[in-house]
């Protein structure tokens, strides 16, 4: 077991470690359960006006086709051969015969030497053309009436491959056009299409085996004992996982070993991470730092949720164990749900693609002065009042869960600082 209980792990540091363990078991278990899903399908349903569903890649997407797929001109104007126009000058404009235009949608015959082809936005660039001028540097500045005879004059040299947008230049056919763990936006919808692709294989949910411990506790709606809690931890983070894109199997389980192993055991096999509230710090009876000994289990330098474990542990059938990433948050609701916050909940937004993996965030002034610990980065609950200042909900305590449902943000407050003025700036997080 490592219990380090002699230095306190940055926030960072420890939102570094939780990303490096999560995030790659994430994409390898997206890659193991990865789902068909046609084009077409998703398109249809965004046709239909229906809210499109989080979906992230999980499988790289290779193009079918260039992108480009053919030469084709960045702008409205003539094709012609660069060599042609070496001479020109505004004194001395070369005069060339206008060739047959070249509408998108068309293939043109080659370029004749010595000839300027009429060329629209998209449109093929003819074989033999290596530049486009714009309409409106040559003179006429318009382009003749189809099928008349016309000579176009230009007035100064161009450079071979002036707006011309060269085949492939986005993308080549075979290329990776959007690798694995994307998530499918509009633009990233848009580019398969344009790459041809037909069929992407797309990541389930992942499944998050939360654990709330704890012999006080009775799952929500149950009836209370004597000295019995109702869970709100398992309502929370269920509800936190659910909006960061996973989906979570939950489990009330006391400070008992032996329950917590069993649970462990009889996991469903497609769990790819475990959540657990409780038990992580240095009493007598915390059943997940007592029982789970090979993760890290040390304090991090935040308040509130400083108690955390991060790891590695076994589930299924002991004689052939699955290893999955833990993640251990302290019990108290306030500390688990800001623990969730700062460590997991980013993690999951980014491989999900459910939603943006950073809250919003912002700056603004305190209307009222503040007190923290000096070595902690303190976490305050607050909103913003009609004259856009930072207002506390409630005080510092991890129990005081009604203040966090009435907050709208997540102030912070960061190691160093000991006091804040009412008018001091402060960060926040947004959480509505």
């Amino acid at each position: 077991m490592h219990h380090d209980t002699t230095t306190r792990r940055p926030v960072a540091e420890h939102a570094a470690a939780v990303a490096g363990l999560v995030g790659p078991a994430l994409r390898r278990a997206a890659a193991r359960r990865a789902v068909p899903a046609g084009l077409a399908d998703l398109l249809a349903v965004a046709a239909g006006g229906a809210a499109l569903a989080p979906r992230v890649l999980a499988r790289d997407a290779v193009a079918a086709v260039d992108l480009p797929g053919f030469d084709n001109s960045q702008m409205d104007g003539y094709a012609v051969r660069a060599a042609d126009l070496a001479g020109a000058a505004p004194s001395d404009p070369v005069p060339v015969p206008v060739a047959a235009p070249v509408p998108a949608g068309t293939q043109p015959s080659p370029l004749a030497p010595g000839t300027a082809a009429p060329v629209m936005t998209g449109a093929p660039v003819p074989a033999g053309a290596d530049a486009v001028v714009k309409i409106e540097d040559a003179d006429p500045p318009a382009f003749p009436a189809p099928g008349t005879t016309a000579t176009v004059r230009f007035g100064a040299p161009v450079a071979p491959g002036t707006f011309v947008r060269r085949r492939g230049s986005d993308v080549v056919a075979g290329d990776v056009v959007l690798p694995a763990g994307t998530p499918l936006g509009p633009p990233q919808l848009g580019v398969l299409a344009a790459a041809g692709v037909v069929e992407v294989a797309v990541a389930e949910p992942p499944h998050v085996l939360l654990l709330s411990t704890g012999s006080e506790l009775v799952a929500a709606g149950g009836r209370l004992g004597p000295a019995q809690v109702h869970d709100a931890n398992g309502a929370a983070l269920t509800a936190g996982l659910a909006q960061a894109g996973a989906r979570a199997t939950h489990r009330v389980v006391p400070d008992d070993p032996a329950a917590l192993r069993a649970v462990l055991a009889e996991a469903p096999d497609d769990v790819a991470l475990v959540v657990t509230s409780g038990g992580v710090s240095a009493g007598a009876y915390e059943v997940v730092r007592q029982t789970l000994t090979d993760a890290w289990f040390g304090h991090v330098a935040v308040q509130p949720g400083g108690p955390q474990g991060l790891g590695t542990i076994a589930l299924g059938d002991p004689a052939v164990p699955r290893d999955v990433p833990l993640v251990a948050f302290p019990g108290n609701p306030v500390s688990a749900y800001v623990s969730f916050e700062l460590f997991l909940r980013p993690v999951l937004a980014a491989a999900t693609g459910s939603t943006p993996a950073h809250r919003p965030r912002g700056r603004a002034p305190l209307a009222e002065a503040i007190d923290s610990p000096e070595h902690l980065r303190q976490v305050r609950r607050a909103r913003l009042d009609a004259d856009g200042r930072v207002v506390m909900v409630g005080g510092p305590g991890s129990h005081l869960l009604a203040h966090l449902a009435a907050a709208t943000l997540l102030v912070h407050v960061p190691p160093g600082v000991a006091h804040l003025d009412e008018g001091d700036d402060v960060d926040y997080w947004e959480i509505r």
